[in-house]
C-alpha cells in the first residue's frame, strides 16, 4: 500500500481509485480509510478517489509521543495528502474526526480545497457539553488502558448515535463493529486524547467561519444528536454553505445509508465543478420572516 510521509516523519497510508477531479475521503475515529469503500467504488467512476489511514491507524504509521497528535496536525496531515499526491484543489469529504479536520483545512489551507464535506460534526462543540465531552473521553481512555481494544470498541460501536444504525442493518453494523476492535490501542487513546479532547470548539471560531468562501456542505443525521445544533450553526455561520439532513440517520451515515450520502455530496461536487455554487443572499439573514428588512 503505497504511503506519503509527512514533515515530521509519519508514514500515512492510503488507497486510490479512479481519475478526474480529485476527492479525498478523512475518516472518523471508529473507522480507518476502508470505512469509504461505498464511496470509492461510487465516485471513483467519474473522479480521482483518495483515502487514507489517519495516524494511529495501521498500516499508517502510530507515533507513542503524544505531541504528535491534535488538531492541527490532523489538519496538516490532510494538506500533506493532498500536497505529495499533487491533488490541489480537491473536493475533501471528511466524517466527524475527519470532518472537523476538513472545516481547519477550509480555514488554514482554502488554496488547497475545491469543495469541503463536513458530516457527522459536532461532538462536544457546544460549550455547556464540553466537560462532558472531555470527561467521557477521559473515561473511554481509561477503559481501553485496562480492558483492551476489543471491549472498549464493543462499546464504543454501541453508543447511542449508532444504535439505528444496528437497528436497520446488522450485517453491516457488525462489520463495522469487528473492524474498530482491530484497531491500535495506543493510537486510539492518543488520538482521543490529543485530538478530540483537546480541539477547540466551533462555536469559539465564528469569526474564521464567517469569512470561509470554501463552498462547504454540511451533513447530519437527524438521529446524531450531538451533531444537529452545531450543524444548523456552521449553516447559518458560513456563507458558502449548506445543509443536508438525512433521516432516520445516526453518525456513521457513509456506509448506514451509503445511497442518500452519495447523491447528497454528487449534487455538491457538481454544482461546484459546474460553477453553479453560490454565496448565501445576504438579504436571506436580515432577520424578516415575512418582509425584507
Amino acid at each position: 500500500m503505497p504511503s506519503i510521509r509527512t514533515d515530521d516523519g509519519v508514514d500515512l497510508h492510503y488507497v486510490e481509485a479512479g481519475s478526474g477531479t480529485p476527492m479525498v475521503f478523512v475518516h472518523e475515529f471508529a473507522g480507518n480509510a476502508l470505512s469509504w469503500e461505498p464511496q470509492l467504488r461510487f465516485f471513483a467512476r467519474r473522479y480521482h478517489c483518495v483515502a487514507y489511514f489517519a495516524r494511529g491507524y495501521p498500516p499508517s504509521g502510530v507515533p507513542k509521543d503524544a505531541r504528535s497528535y491534535g488538531q492541527d496536525r490532523a489538519t496538516d496531515d490532510i494538506a500533506a495528502i493532498i500536497r505529495g499526491l499533487n491533488l490541489a484543489p480537491a473536493h475533501v469529504v471528511g466524517l466527524s474526526m475527519g470532518g472537523f479536520a476538513t472545516l481547519h483545512l477550509g480555514l488554514r489551507y482554502p488554496h488547497l480545497a475545491r469543495s469541503l464535506t463536513a458530516a457527522g460534526v459536532g461532538y462536544g462543540a457546544e460549550r455547556d457539553k464540553r466537560a462532558q465531552f472531555q470527561a467521557e473521553l477521559d473515561a473511554s481512555v481509561a477503559k481501553l488502558r485496562a480492558e483492551g481494544m476489543a471491549s472498549f470498541a464493543r462499546a464504543y460501536t454501541h453508543g447511542p448515535t449508532r444504535l439505528i444504525f444496528e437497528e436497520k442493518d446488522p450485517r453491516g453494523y457488525a462489520e463495522f463493529a469487528e473492524g474498530m476492535e482491530r484497531h491500535s490501542p495506543e493510537g486510539s487513546a492518543l488520538t482521543m486524547l490529543g485530538v478530540q479532547r483537546e480541539r477547540p470548539s466551533l462555536f469559539d471560531l465564528e469569526e474564521r467561519f464567517r469569512k470561509l468562501t470554501v463552498p462547504t456542505l454540511v451533513v447530519a443525521g437527524d438521529e446524531d444528536d450531538p451533531t444537529l445544533e452545531p450543524a444548523i450553526y456552521l449553516k447559518r455561520t458560513i456563507p458558502t454553505s449548506a445543509l443536508a439532513v438525512l433521516p432516520k440517520c445516526g453518525h456513521t451515515m457513509n456506509i448506514e445509508e451509503p445511497d442518500a450520502f452519495n447523491r447528497a455530496v454528487l449534487d455538491f461536487a457538481t454544482a461546484v465543478d459546474s460553477g453553479a455554487w453560490r454565496t448565501r443572499i445576504p438579504a436571506s439573514q436580515a432577520g424578516g420572516i415575512i418582509a425584507a428588512r
